[in-house]
């Protein structure tokens, strides 16, 4: 057995039952847990590792509940920067058309590292585009070999443009060529065990890319293995027209239908629930991954995320794409989420405590553990540190809890992930950052270059 202390913290946030915030702080930890949490003073003194953490703000490692990590790829493309939705997709799907495996293992490592130093220790990505061999597969040893808690979302698009879908026909699978594979990475890959870093997810992209049946029948692989449901929702004003459209219900009401709602189910954006639908989330404990950056990007709207809390829908945070947010970095989602909700809704639509809450506990909520979002007794050994030096936190240490989420976004200086050091004095450990966005620049000249 190893243990690590971490003691003298400026302010260690526990997000635990009591929320409390700790004063010269500390952890003791074994090997991939934590068995105590408490002023330095009370901690065992010695441990095979120390890590002083004085001068920073310690939290819990960040969680996101929505992304596209081989988008990172495609960021800022001149044919998508001013476009909504459908039209943003129509115009990306023709170059995604020609990712590779290579591609696919590359974005998902740039985009992880973005994610890590930046405060994520867990992240689910949704992968449901496989053109030319490439497998979720790719990803889930990108996330092996950078050290991130993962939660691998077996994406899937099965109506293609000749059927009345969106996305060209060159992209689709057949679906009983998705639900074989779905099972395959359940077998190979899910692990349902506390403290697990890889879980499988079975999720199909969106009702206006795949077919009802492949819905229902996606929930009932889901529900036979014991793994989450992921897909999008009420993403806009042209998802809800479709939706009523086609199949004559609200996106909600669609969603029910199929038995796409519960604990174990978490829909992507949501930002154009209406109030049954807020309703049917709260009762059913369905959750919802909240993308502001995205959502703004694409002129979406702004999700009613103060609605969806105060009736008690889970609720946690969410990067998206990086070519819709062309950004993953996880305190400045943080940050964007509360500035938002004041922005739609009044200035006390969400405090910076609330904001943090919901980007740690909420995404451990939506993922469905209780094993992550907090530091506590039992609770997985996932911690990150800011370094309140830095600028962007001068004349705020009054309250630096609030100062992560109000100042300009900052870089995690220390990252451990299960018991493990994964970001040591703001660099990772685990991956060359340099050789890795040098390979993915390459690849991404390669990608537009293939779909010209």
């Amino acid at each position: 057995m190893s243990t690590l202390l971490v003691k003298n913290a400026r302010m260690l946030v526990t997000m635990d039952a009591q929320r409390r915030e700790i004063a010269d702080g500390g952890l003791f930890i074994e090997d991939n847990r934590i068995v105590a949490v408490s002023p330095t003073s009370e901690l065992p003194q010695t441990a095979d590792d120390v890590l002083d953490m004085r001068g920073h703000l310690v939290i819990p490692g960040l969680v996101n509940t929505h992304h596209h990590m081989y988008q990172s790829l495609t960021r800022a493309i001149p044919a998508a920067q001013n476009a909504e939705l459908f039209g943003w997709l129509t115009n990306l799907y023709r170059i995604w058309a020609h990712l590779t495996p290579e591609m696919i293992h590359v974005s998902t490592t740039t985009a992880m590292a973005e994610l890590l130093l930046s405060g994520c220790t867990t992240s689910s990505d949704h992968l449901y585009i496989y053109p030319n061999g490439s497998r979720l597969d790719d990803s889930i040893a990108a996330a092996r070999e950078i050290g991130m808690r993962f939660h691998a979302a077996r994406g899937s698009m099965s109506v293609g443009q000749k059927d009345g879908g969106l996305p060209p026909d060159s992209v689709v699978e057949k679906e009983d060529a998705i639900l074989k594979d779905s099972q395959r990475l359940i077998e190979t890959y899910h692990d349902e065990g506390r403290y697990a870093m890889l879980r499988v997810v079975v999720a199909p992209c969106s009702p206006f890319s795949v077919s009802r049946e492949l819905m229902r029948d996606s929930a009932a692989l889901a529900r036979e293995y014991g793994v989450s449901l992921h897909t999008h929702l009420a993403e806009n004003v042209n998802d809800v027209a479709y939706s009523r459209e086609k199949f004559g219900m609200t996106p909600a009401e669609y969603a029910e239908d199929l038995g796409w709602v519960g604990r174990d189910v978490w829909h992507a954006h949501c930002v154009q629930l209406d109030e049954p639908g807020i309703a049917l989330f709260a009762r059913t404990g369905t959750g919802v991954a909240h993308c502001p950056c995205s959502n703004m990007r694409l002129a979406s709207g702004i999700a009613p995320i103060r609605a969806m809390r105060d009736a008690g829908v889970p609720v946690g945070l969410g990067v998206d794409g990086s070519a819709s947010n062309d950004g993953a970095q996880m305190v400045a989602e943080v940050r964007q989420a509360l500035l938002l909700q004041r922005v739609g809704f009044g200035p006390e639509a969400m405090t910076a405590r609330e904001a943090l809450e919901i980007a740690t506990l909420g995404g451990a909520k939506v993922l469905n553990r209780d094993d992550i979002g907090a530091l506590a007794p039992g609770m997985a050994a996932d911690f990150v540190s800011f370094d309140l030096s830095q600028p962007a936190f001068a004349g705020a240490l009054h309250d630096p809890v609030a100062a992560l989420v109000f100042c300009a976004p900052s870089q995690v200086a220390t990252s451990v992930i299960d018991g493990k050091l994964v970001v040591k004095e703001g660099r990772l450990t685990t991956v060359d950052v340099r050789a890795v966005v040098e390979r993915h620049n390459t690849l991404a000249r390669d990608l537009a270059d293939r779909a010209r």
